[in-house]
């Protein structure tokens, strides 16, 4: 028996093991193949959802209001994920309102809803388009609604409510 454990592990030494290194995923993308794996996070495009409905079901999906402050002429960029290199999906101008539903575990990114600008010319919030966020759901669940989702950067948002 020792002898065959022996040559099992003989023969597990002598194995190829460059072929096993190709196969394994990019750390900075799992689960992608390593020859489509971007080199960096500039290159990719990965995502990840905002999430609603972390206060539970008794209280709104999304549980603050916030307001863009001192994002300059160009406005406050919107990312696809909660890291600087994510890919730019939107543009937020001063003063421009998000509801807040989740941040980042380092506290420095929200995951934001975006409502519509209302459609009248006389700004009437009533006819905005209603984006779910304003009432509770059952559970904690990415956001699937109508309105614009996804990143910003905490330090430029003020909270106006909530």
């Amino acid at each position: 028996m020792r002898s065959l454990i022996s040559l099992f592990l003989l023969l597990s030494a002598c194995s190829d093991r460059s072929s096993v290194l190709e196969e394994l995923p990019n750390s900075s993308v799992a689960g992608a193949p390593r020859e489509t794996a971007p080199e960096t996070k500039l290159e990719s495009r990965l995502t990840r959802p905002v999430i609603i409905g972390e206060d539970g079901p008794r209280l709104d999906a999304c549980g603050g209001l916030g307001q863009v402050i001192r994002a300059g002429a160009k406005g406050l960029a919107v990312r696809a994920a909660p890291f600087d290199e994510a890919q730019e999906i939107g543009r937020m101008a001063e003063g421009g309102r998000a509801f807040l539903c989740t941040r980042s575990i380092d506290q420095k990114w929200l995951g934001v809803v975006i409502p519509p600008e209302a459609s009248g010319t006389t700004g009437d919030a009533s006819e905005a388009v209603d984006c779910g966020v304003s009432s509770p759901v059952d559970r904690k669940q990415p956001y699937d609604g109508p309105c614009q989702s996804g990143w910003v950067s905490s330090a430029f948002i003020r909270l106006i409510g909530g």
